[in-house]
């Protein structure tokens, strides 16, 4: 299985306890402008209230990380979904996973209905762990002891189920019974045939031949539903109109060249997450790797022997539709082990998390707006970056692309991870 096919069919996954740094004390003091300045800058993590100056007036956090399944990550983004919430009043998660899956989870935090692991069980593989539930069951208690309620969102198309199909054939049937006749035509012919969406995404990828039947009834679909009459701000017909257009970028994705569906695939979670805000009509929390919620219109990736890919990631749309009201927090590693288990070596030289190493021990957070910044420091910032790819495949995978100063407002830096424990079936 390729990179390709294992980043946009496979997910995340998250850890239980974090090392926090009470005091930092640099690694060594070595004279290097760039390390000296990462020191008298950096913030350990304490409540992370330095947040709120550099999250400002955001209305979208791309809140990052640079491998999935690594306890401290998790645990780390856990921490700072709660200051979010508590502190900021961000009342909205889009989440790296599926849509559809994620009308179930978003019912099951708003009433608590549904068997939780049964749920995280059905999120993309490295998600499918204890530390995720964790999560579910911070935003379930929250919402249970507030009115103001926290939702969530997948933010993705990529495991379209069946439940977005019965939803929109029971909203025509409800609001269009004459049209009923003319959706099924359409509709039916693509409703997936089997239970396990991972095996129907492989069977309509993999063995259909022709897929342009199933591209023009799904845009059917979409076009049907876009047409029938509704109210302004009816929130029924807008869900419903959500339903169908993830059940078309499902349909159109899996029918591109693998190579397309990198940049099909972050439009597309750019303009979910957009949708997601302006549904819920509150400030946003968009949980992905950093690969999706940095600003990076150019981000190449490289697995070898695999050619390089280049493609404009979600946080470079955001950024574009947003300007300062969508901020980008990248959560970082320098070395250690994620689920699989999959080694990961200490950070090149070439990568920026190098110098964040070698300027201070433990977990610590860096604006990369502070000032000053010596002449060394704007370089090393607005020069190309560099950072690991997908470990998975080989030390030798990295990202490239556009600068360290434009993929994220905020560093949160961990040196060492361990993995995610798995939920046992």
């Amino acid at each position: 299985m390729t990179i390709t096919r294992r980043t946009f069919l496979a997910g995340s996954a998250v850890g239980v306890a974090t090392a926090t740094a009470t005091g930092l004390a640099p690694a060594q003091a070595s004279g290097d402008p760039i390390t000296t300045w990462i020191a008298r800058n950096a913030e350990p993590l304490g409540d992370l209230d330095h947040l709120r100056r550099s999250i400002g007036g955001a209305q979208i956090v791309g809140l990052g990380e640079a491998v999935h399944a690594t306890a401290e990550l998790t645990h780390l983004k856990l921490r700072v979904v709660r200051y979010l919430v508590e502190r900021l009043g961000f009342r909205a998660i889009a989440f790296e996973d599926d849509w559809s899956l994620g009308t179930q989870l978003n019912e099951y935090v708003l009433t608590g209905r549904g068997d939780l692991n049964a749920l995280v069980g059905q999120l993309s593989t490295e998600s499918r762990t204890h530390e995720i539930a964790e999560l579910f069951d911070y935003l379930r208690g929250y919402n249970a002891t507030h009115r103001d309620k926290v939702r969530f969102a997948g933010a993705e198309y990529f495991a379209t189920r069946q439940l977005a199909y019965d939803a929109i054939d029971e909203y025509v049937a409800r609001r269009a019974p004459r049209r009923l006749a003319e959706l099924r035509r359409s509709l039916k012919p693509i409703r997936p045939h089997l239970e396990d969406i991972g095996a129907y995404v492989q069977w309509y990828w993999k063995e259909v031949k022709d897929k342009a039947p199933y591209v023009a009834k799904a845009q059917a679909v979409h076009a049907m539903v876009r047409k029938l009459p509704h109210r302004p701000n009816d929130r029924d017909y807008a869900l419903t109109e959500h339903h169908a257009r993830q059940i078309l970028s499902f349909y159109t994705a899996f029918s591109l060249p693998e190579a397309e569906i990198w940049s099909y695939r972050d439009a597309r979670a750019a303009e979910n997450v957009r949708w997601w805000h302006g549904f819920t009509r509150n400030k946003v929390i968009y949980w992905a790797a950093n690969a999706h919620t940095a600003n990076a219109p150019g981000l190449r990736v490289t697995v070898p022997p695999d050619p390089d890919v280049v493609f404009r990631n979600a946080g470079s749309y955001l950024r574009d539709w947003y300007g300062d009201r969508y901020r980008s927090v990248g959560c970082t590693v320098d070395h250690g082990t994620t689920l699989g288990p999959v080694t990961l070596p200490p950070a090149s030289s070439d990568w920026f998390e190098h110098q964040l190493t070698a300027a201070r021990k433990g977990q610590f957070v860096l604006d990369l707006h502070s000032r000053p910044q010596p002449d060394a420091v704007r370089a090393w910032l607005h020069g190309t970056a560099g950072t690991r790819g997908f470990p998975e495949y080989g030390a030798a995978s990295h990202m490239t692309g556009n600068s360290l100063s434009d993929w994220f407002d905020v560093v949160i830096h961990t040196p060492e991870v361990t993995p995610t424990h798995p939920l046992v079936s």
